[in-house]
């Protein structure tokens, strides 16, 4: 691949300062280049200026300087000063390459990438003239008004007559169930499936179950649940009823049977 970068045609090339709509913007004073920074852009497309005479470090100190300067930092100037600057340091290192055919998978790598980071530049020029043509034209159709006239008499007469064959009685009831609330929609849940459980009724058979038996283990008063979400229920219950001081609670370990003892027994 060789070494030069891409040529666009002149069309292809956004132009260096129509449509900014700003005053004082950065410029820059080299030896080889004075005016505003973002005209570099066009003078490298058009390759009338060459990248690698630029002097990047010389053009940061101006900026520093000129951003010293200002009374309130302008951050949307800030922002496109570190993407161009950024976007051509990485173009003029890849400048520096030789200039001859390599082979080297790198060096052809970073040769694409230099043509890649002209474009680069170009699209974003591109973004910011329509930016500013999108602005402007904000500005200009802000105090645009509608135009409102009339049908003029010798078309309002072409209308045709709109003849509905509804009475007036048709039309109130109409009226009054157009005007009738309507009824709030439901979700059916008829469809689910859920078995319903009540804890303080679990609570009430562990009382009189534990009354009778003075103490079991939990999963033979489960015995008898059929869904777990009863055994759950049921659980819910012994917590209610300890809570409440109605049962002693034992369990030799971990996993192990959980024994329940009730403690009002009269």
């Amino acid at each position: 691949m060789p070494a030069t970068a891409t040529t666009l045609p002149p069309s292809a090339v956004p132009p260096a300062s129509a449509g900014d709509g700003r005053t004082g913007s950065f410029e820059v004073h080299l030896g080889i280049y004075d005016g505003p920074f973002d005209l570099l852009l066009g003078l490298i497309s058009k390759h009338k200026l060459d990248i690698t005479e630029v002097s990047l470090a010389k053009v940061t100190d101006e900026f520093v300087s000129y951003i010293r300067a200002m009374q309130e930092l302008d951050l949307d100037e800030l922002t496109e000063f570190l993407v161009i600057a950024a976007t051509l340091l990485d173009l003029k290192a890849a400048r520096l390459l030789p200039s001859a055919d390599v082979d080297d998978a790198e060096d052809l790598a970073l040769l694409e990438a230099r043509d890649l980071l002209f474009a680069r530049l170009l699209e974003y020029r591109a973004f910011k003239q329509l930016a500013s043509w999108i602005d402007g034209r904000q500005n200009d159709e802000q105090f645009w008004v509608a135009r409102r006239i009339t049908i003029p008499e010798e078309f309002a007469a072409s209308l045709p007559q709109v003849l509905l064959d509804v009475s007036l009685d048709r039309f109130a009831r109409i009226a009054v169930e157009a005007m009738t609330p309507k009824e709030p929609p439901v979700v059916a849940v008829d469809h689910i499936h859920a078995a319903r459980v009540s804890v303080p009724e679990h609570m009430a058979y562990l009382t009189e179950r534990l009354h009778e038996v003075g103490a079991a283990t939990f999963r033979a008063l489960c015995a008898d649940c059929s869904e777990v979400i009863e055994v759950v229920a049921r659980f819910l219950a012994v917590l209610e009823l300890y809570r409440e001081g109605s049962l002693a609670l034992d369990q030799a370990g971990p996993l192990a049977d959980l024994h329940i003892r009730w403690m009002n027994r009269d």
